[in-house]
Parts: C-alpha cells; structure tokens; sequence
C-alpha cells in the first residue's frame, strides 16, 4: 500500500465520522436536559412547581421538533444534498444551543422563560433531527468509498452514528456534574445555563469540518435532482422493507427511551434518595456509561454478522435479560449492584443490536435517490415510538401495580415484561420482512434499482449530477485499480 493511499484512506474514514459525528449533540441534548430540570426544580422551587407540565410539554416540544427535522430535511437531503443539509442541521443546532441557555422571561418571569426554554428546544429539535436523514445517510454512503476496506464499512458507520449518540449521552450527565464542582451550591444559575451552552461546541467543531466536504460519490452518480422521482414504483419496491424497519424502530424507541427513566429507581435505592446534587449527577454518569460497552461491542460485530443478525441477536438477548428482571425484580433491588449490573446489560445488549443496527439499515436499504427520505420516515416513526413511550410507561406500571395491590414492587416489572415481550415482537419482524444488507450494499441496490426502473420504462439517464457522472466513474474506478494493487 502506498503512502499517498494510506492518506486518502485516514482522510475517508474521517469523513465518515464528519458526517456522523453531529449525531453527539442529539445525545447531548436529549440527557443534559433531564440535569437542567433537576437544576430549575432547586432554584426556582415553588415558583417553578407552579408550571406542572412543563417537563412533559417539553419533552413533547423537542420530540415534535425532532419529527418535523427528519421528514423536512429527508426531502430536502436528496433533493438539495447531504451537504446542505448537514451544514443547515449544524447551523441549527448551534445557533438554538446558545439561545436555550440565554432562555429569560418578560421581567425576569420564570413562566417567561421557561416558555422561551420550550420554544428553543423546539426550534433545537429540527436540528437534531435534521441529522438524521442527512448526516447519517452521508456517513453510510461514505462508507462505501473505494478506500475503506469492505470488512469494516459497518463499523465505521456504527462508530460515527450510534456510538457518538451515546458518547453524547453520558458527556450530556457528566457536563453538569463537572460545572457544579466548578460553581457550587450557591451558582446553580451558571450551572444550567452553560450545561446547554456548551452544546454549541461540538456543532461549530463539526461545522467547520463539514466545510470542505464534496457530496459523496454514491449521491453525485444516482441522485434524483434532475428528474421527476416515480414515487409509485419506489414505494412497490421498498414499502415493505421501510415499513418493517420503521416498525421496529418504533418499537426499540419505545422501549429505550422511557427505560431510560428507570434510571431512578437505581440511583434512589443506591442512595437512599439523596438529595446531593453531586450524588444525583454522578450516579447519572455511571448509569448513562452503561449504554457504551454495548455499542463499541456491537460495533466490531456487525461486520461479520450484518446488521440484520447483528440485531436479532441484541433484541433476544435483552429480551431474556428483560425477562429475568422480571421475574427476580424483587431479589435485584435487595442487592443494588446486582441490580445495577444486570440493568446495564440490558441497556448494553439493546445498543449492540437494534441501536447499532437500525440506522444502518435505515440508511442502506434504500435507493440513493430518496435515501433521505427512506432514513427520514423511519426515525421520524422511532421518535413517534419514544414519544408514545414515555407517555404509556407510567400507566404500564400504575395498571401492573393496582393488579396486585399487595406488591409494592410488581408495577415496575410491568415494562420489563412488556418491553421484553416487544423486543421478541421486533426480532421476529426483522427476521421475516427486513433483508440481510452486504459490503457495498448500496452501489448493488442502486444498480439493481436503476435496472427496476429502466424495466418500468423510467429514463435513468438523468440520474445523477450532470457535471460530475463521468469524473466519478472514472475516479471510482481509479480508486478501485489503486486499492487492489494496494
């Protein structure tokens, strides 16, 4: 391998992660929240209790914001590129970071500025969600490149998205943990709003090196910019595929999201509910580093089993984990480290699967013509799911508690049983409806797709982007010569 070819592939695998990367901030967002809350109940107290749906509204604000991001910037991906895209989401997400720090009222009101709070997570959420359909899909098609080797197109991907979500969730608890050490008792004001601040850093890190970026070279070769897309023939080829992937991102959203608020259980108990802010913060740390072992794992797996293996595996795998929680619920919160422990497996062996896997399979089932859309409507269904979660949990539990009055501990296995149940629902539709995806997946499903629509009497000759066909060719094939001879 030459030296010049050992450069352009660091260089390659960089521009993966460029891609994926801003996925950090949707982490961030979503976990540093929950800390700011914490923080805004301490100081403002009575005054703040008086506003009792505000955590629910919010939460349902950023999740409409989030919809509304992956189905907007789905069509706008292919239709105006993944650059666009990527450089509007991270323009977004910086510029509505800083104005949700600065959040203030009409005369210094706390209703005042919790409503601006809301409306800045909002606005925030199209970002996030923004990167969805755009960077991720960016990062699958960079994946591909002709100078990233075959046997690790799945990690890198897995790396750049779903891993960076995660980091984003654990830096998301640990951030406000770090500036209360820094500030005190006696400076929470500084606290929560630097804790959101600081999200602008990684967007305007990935801002800038987003810059100098070209289109990929699946999106510059099968891209529809210039003819009309025939929706009807795609959505004959794809519809079962997108709606199997939907469906179960529907489903996983809707387990991980609301068990994320079982964190709780493990910190009260652990802590004989402490009210120490730093004890509070800090078992958020550990709990929220439950999520990275699983992805890092299933990351250096999925090459060799393929997403949809890789998947099926982590689903049944939490499944029966779920069900021994279950069943021994009772035993486990008598021994907090067991319970801690086994709790952690399972939030690891759902990112090893469907949390590794589900974007990319999202992200490389499709045609490159309306990738963005295909990733959009499948996240933006997950998100529904997450939604729909948060809301069901707690009447799962209410309804599995006044069954057996005499328990005080049955309620909290109810979404263990169900989500259990559910993760066995989602194996089973991954097994017989989503497809097994390959190294290089999408250059094949792109010429099996060009095919389909010649046999359909549809024109492929104005696919692409009419400056750069033939020079993509022609590199692509270069690049292919040098990578054999290497």
């Amino acid at each position: 391998m030459t030296e010049a070819y050992r450069k352009k592939g660091l260089s390659q695998v960089s521009l993966i992660f460029a891609c994926g990367t801003a996925l950090f901030s949707d982490g961030y967002a979503n976990n540093v929240i929950g800390g700011v809350n914490t923080l805004l109940k301490r100081i403002y107290g009575d005054e703040f209790a008086k506003h009792k749906n505000y955590a629910t509204t919010l939460s349902s604000l950023a999740f409409a914001g989030t919809v509304v991001g992956m189905l907007s910037f789905g069509y706008l991906s292919d239709k105006m590129g993944r650059k666009f895209g990527m450089m509007a989401a991270t323009g977004i997400v910086a510029v509505f970071s800083a104005l949700s720090a600065a959040s203030t009222g009409a005369h210094h009101s706390v209703g005042g500025m919790l409503a601006m709070l809301m409306a800045c997570r909002f606005l925030l959420g199209i970002g996030v969600g923004a990167e969805y359909p755009c960077g991720s899909v960016a990062a699958s098609e960079q994946s591909e490149e002709p100078s990233i080797s075959k046997n690790a197109q799945h990690r890198w991907f897995a790396l750049a998205t779903n891993t960076m979500i995660d980091f984003g969730f654990v830096v998301g608890a640990f951030v406000p943990l770090v500036l209360f050490w820094i500030f005190g008792e006696n400076h929470l004001r500084a606290v929560w709003r630097l804790s959101l601040g600081l999200g602008v850093v990684p967007a305007l890190a990935v801002l800038i090196w987003r810059l100098r970026m070209e289109e990929p070279i699946r999106y510059k070769k099968d891209s529809m910019v210039r003819g009309k897309i025939p929706y009807l023939l795609i959505i004959r080829r794809y519809w079962v595929s997108l709606s199997a992937i939907s469906i179960t991102w529907f489903i996983y959203d809707f387990i991980t999201y609301p068990f994320g608020l079982y964190s709780s259980t493990v910190t009260d108990t652990i802590t004989g509910n402490n009210d120490s802010l730093s004890v509070v913060f800090g078992w958020s740390v550990v709990i929220n580093l439950f999520y990275i072992p699983g992805t890092l794992a299933g990351a250096f797996i999925v090459d060799y089993l393929g997403p949809k293996w890789t998947m099926i595996t982590g689903l049944l795998a939490q499944a029966v984990i779920g069900f021994i929680m279950s069943g021994l619920y009772r035993q486990l919160t008598e021994h907090i480290g067991a319970f801690a422990v086994v709790y952690g497996i399972f939030l690891s062996f759902g990112e090893l699967g469907p949390g590794n896997c589900l974007g990319m399979l999202a992200a490389k089932s499709g045609p490159t013509a309306v990738r963005g859309k295909f990733y959009g409507i499948a996240a933006a269904v997950g998100k529904i799911g997450a939604f729909g979660g948060t809301w069901a949990f707690q009447r799962i539990v209410d309804d599995f508690q006044a069954m057996h009055p005499d328990d005080p501990n049955i309620g909290n296995t109810g979404p263990f049983w169900i989500g259990s149940g559910l993760a066995i629902l989602s194996a089973i539709i991954t097994f017989f409806f989503v497809r097994p995806i390959d190294h290089d997946g999408m250059e094949d499903e792109d010429r099996k797709f060009r095919e389909y629509l010649e046999q359909h009497g549809y024109d492929t000759a104005q696919m692409g982007l009419i400056e750069t066909e033939t020079d993509t060719m022609s590199t692509e094939s270069d690049e292919k010569k040098v990578a054999v001879s290497a």
